[in-house]
C-alpha cells in the first residue's frame, strides 16, 4: 500500500471509454447527440485538455492512419512511442529483411522442394488496423520471384476499419494484381473467405465458433455457400441491402465440378498476413496446437505456417514469423510493481486483453500477481447494436467494490461500448451504448468522491463521434425519420480524444505547457499523481504541481 497519501493522491483509477472521440460537428456524431451530462460537467473541470490517438502519435506509419485500440493501449501502458505492426511490416518489406529472414527462407525452401501450395490467410482491407492489402500484394510479387508456383488466397473482408460495403474496391485491386502477377508458371486464386465478424477473427476466445467456420471454409473447403468466383459471391451477398461485409457468412470458391480450388494439405505453406495480434491469436493457434481442443478440426494438416508478426509474445504464439514485434519495455506496470503499487484491470472479454496483454507491453499474466489483480466480466456473444449497453454495469460494478474496499492504488478499466457498437454503424444504438458509458461515469465520479479516488477519463482512439460516411450537405434531411440517410461510417477515426483528471488531489495540479500532448503521455502522468519519482525514460507528464503561489 503507498505511504504518501498526505502528499498525492491515495488511489488512482484510469477509465477508457474506448472509441469516444471529440469532434464538434454533429452530423453524425453519436457523441454530440446523446445526452451526456456527467461526461459533459467533467470537460468543464480545470485538468481538463486533448490528446492524439492516431498516427504517429501512436506509433503508426502516416497521420493519415486512424488509431486502434491495441496501439493506443500499448502508448497508453508504455508510456512512449513505439513503431507499431503496420510501420514494422512497411520497414521489412521496404529494406526486404522481411525475404531475407529465416521464416521465409524456411517457407520458400519448404514449398519449393516439396512443390506444396503457399497459401494467405488475412483481411483484404487498407484499413491498416489488423491487416493491408499492400502487404500482401507484396509477397505475393514475391513468391513469384523466388519460383513459387501455387498460391491461394484465403480472404476475409473488412468492412469496419473501412467503409461498411467496400469490398469491390479491394477485390478490384487485387484483381489487377493477380493480372499482372499469373502466368503459365504462377498460378494464384482466391479459395474461401467471409467476413471478420463471422469468420476466422475471434479474440479472445470470445465466440470460438468464428475460428471453427474459418477452419472448414479455409482448410476444408468446406461451406454452405459456394460459388465459382469471388465477385459472384460478393454479388451474391449484395442481394441483402442489410448485410455488410463485416458479417458475410464463409463461403468456398470451387471449380465447376465444385471441387474447392484450395484446400490445405499436408506440406503446404500458409501464411497468417494480418499484422494485429488479438485476432490473429486463435486461429494461429489451431493450425499450430497438435493438442488443440476448442473444436473438432476433423482434419490437422501438416503445413509450415507463419504469422506476419509473434501475436502473443509471452506465450510465443506463433512460433515462426515474419517479422519482429515491437520490443515494449518498462512498462507502467512494471514500473508500479517495483514501489509495491497495488495494480487493478478491468473490462469485459472484448476489451480484457487491452487493459492486461497491450497494456502490459504484449505480454500474457501477471508481473506479481500479489499486487495485481485483473477481472473479466464475460461479453455477451450477440451483435453488439443488439445489446448497446454491453457490460458497462457490470464493469463498474466491480470497480466500485473494488474501490470501497480500498484493494488498489492504481486501477484501469475500459468501457468497450464506444467502440464496438460504433462499429456496427448503428448510429441509435451507438447514441445509446455512449449514453450508457456517461451513466456509469457518473456512478463513478459519486463514488470517487465517496472513497477519495483520483479519476483520470479518456479514451484509445476515436469512432463513434463519426457514424456517417458523408458530407451533411449531401443530406439535408437525415434527421427527419422519411429523410435520406447516408451510408454508415464503421471505423475508427482521427479524432483527438478526452483527457479529464477529476477527485481528491487534482487541486494541486494544473495542466502542463507541452507542445504535443498523446496517449503516450499517460503514463508520466499517473505516476505524477501518485507522488512517485520521475522517470526519464517516459514522455512527460501532462500535469504538473502548482507552486505554494498557485496554492494559496
Amino acid at each position: 500500500m503507498l505511504t504518501h497519501r498526505d502528499q498525492s493522491c491515495q488511489r488512482v483509477l484510469l477509465v477508457v471509454m474506448d472509441g469516444i472521440g471529440i469532434r464538434d460537428d454533429r452530423f453524425g456524431n453519436a457523441i454530440a447527440l446523446a445526452a451526456m451530462p456527467h461526461l459533459e460537467s467533467l470537460k468543464k473541470q480545470p485538468l481538463s485538455t486533448q490528446l492524439k490517438a492516431h498516427g504517429t502519435f501512436v506509433g503508426l506509419p502516416s497521420d493519415t492512419d486512424i488509431g486502434n485500440s491495441e496501439v493506443g493501449h500499448n502508448a497508453l501502458g508504455a508510456g512512449r512511442i513505439f513503431a507499431q505492426g503496420a510501420t514494422l511490416v512497411n520497414q521489412a518489406i521496404e529494406s526486404k529483411s522481411l525475404y531475407r529472414g529465416k521464416t521465409w527462407r524456411d517457407l520458400v525452401t519448404s514449398l519449393k522442394t516439396s512443390g506444396s501450395t503457399l497459401h494467405f490467410l488475412g483481411l483484404l482491407s487498407d484499413g491498416n488496423v489488423h491487416a493491408h492489402e499492400n502487404h500482401l500484394y507484396a509477397m505475393l510479387a514475391q513468391a513469384k520471384i523466388e519460383g513459387l508456383q501455387k498460391v491461394r488466397l484465403h480472404l476475409l473482408l473488412d468492412g469496419r476499419d473501412v467503409a461498411e460495403k467496400s469490398a469491390e474496391v479491394y477485390l478490384k485491386r487485387l484483381h489487377q494484381v493477380i493480372l499482372s502477377l499469373q502466368s503459365p508458371d504462377f498460378d494464384v486464386q482466391v479459395a474461401s473467405g467471409g467476413g471478420r465478424m463471422i469468420v476466422t477473427m475471434d479474440r479472445y476466445q470470445a465466440d470460438i465458433a468464428m475460428v471453427e467456420r474459418g477452419w472448414h471454409a479455409h482448410v476444408l473447403g468446406e461451406a454452405s455457400d459456394r460459388f465459382l468466383s469471388i465477385d459472384a459471391a460478393i454479388s451474391h451477398y449484395r442481394q441483402d441491402p442489410n448485410l455488410s461485409d463485416q458479417y458475410i457468412p464463409p463461403f468456398v470458391i470451387t471449380d465447376a465440378d465444385q471441387k474447392p480450388r484450395g484446400t490445405i494439405e499436408d506440406g503446404d505453406g500458409v501464411v497468417l498476413f494480418n499484422f494485429r495480434g488479438d485476432r490473429a491469436i486463435a486461429i494461429s493457434r489451431a493450425f499450430t496446437e497438435t493438442d488443440f481442443k476448442d473444436f473438432d478440426r476433423k482434419r490437422f494438416p501438416k503445413v509450415f505456417f507463419a504469422g506476419m508478426m509473434e501475436y502473443d509474445g509471452d506465450l510465443h504464439i506463433p512460433s515462426r514469423y515474419l517479422v519482429e514485434p515491437p520490443a515494449i519495455d518498462h512498462t507502467l506496470s512494471e514500473y508500479l510493481i517495483s514501489y509495491k503499487v497495488r495494480q487493478f484491470a478491468c473490462s469485459e472479454t472484448q476489451k480484457f486483453g487491452h487493459v492486461t496483454f497491450f497494456w502490459n507491453g504484449n505480454r500474457s499474466g501477471y508481473f506479481d500477481q500479489t499486487l495485481e489483480e485483473y477481472v473479466e466480466v464475460a461479453s455477451d456473444r450477440v451483435t453488439f447494436d443488439k445489446k448497446p449497453r454491453m457490460k458497462a454495469q457490470e464493469i463498474a460494478d466491480v470497480t466500485i467494490d473494488r474501490m470501497r474496499r480500498g484493494t488498489f492504488d492504481f486501477g484501469r478499466i475500459n468501457f468497450a461500448n464506444g467502440d464496438m457498437v460504433g462499429h456496427t454503424g448503428n448510429l441509435q444504438a451507438t447514441i445509446e451504448a455512449v449514453e450508457e458509458v456517461d451513466r456509469q461515469l457518473g456512478r463513478l465520479v459519486e463514488v470517487a468522491l465517496e472513497t477519495g479516488t483520483t479519476l483520470i477519463i479518456t479514451a484509445d482512439h476515436g469512432n463513434a463521434d463519426e457514424m456517417f460516411d458523408g458530407k451533411e450537405k449531401d443530406f439535408p434531411e437525415w434527421k427527419t425519420p422519411q429523410g435520406k440517410k447516408p451510408p454508415p461510417k464503421t471505423s475508427h477515426t482521427l479524432a483527438p480524444v478526452p483527457f479529464i483528471i477529476f477527485g481528491q488531489g487534482s487541486e494541486r495540479f494544473r495542466l502542463a505547457n507541452l507542445p504535443q500532448q498523446s496517449l503516450g503521455n499517460v503514463a508520466a502522468t499517473v505516476i505524477e499523481l501518485l507522488g512517485l519519482k520521475a522517470d526519464p525514460v517516459y514522455l512527460p507528464s501532462l500535469v504538473t504541481r502548482k507552486s505554494n503561489e498557485e496554492k494559496s
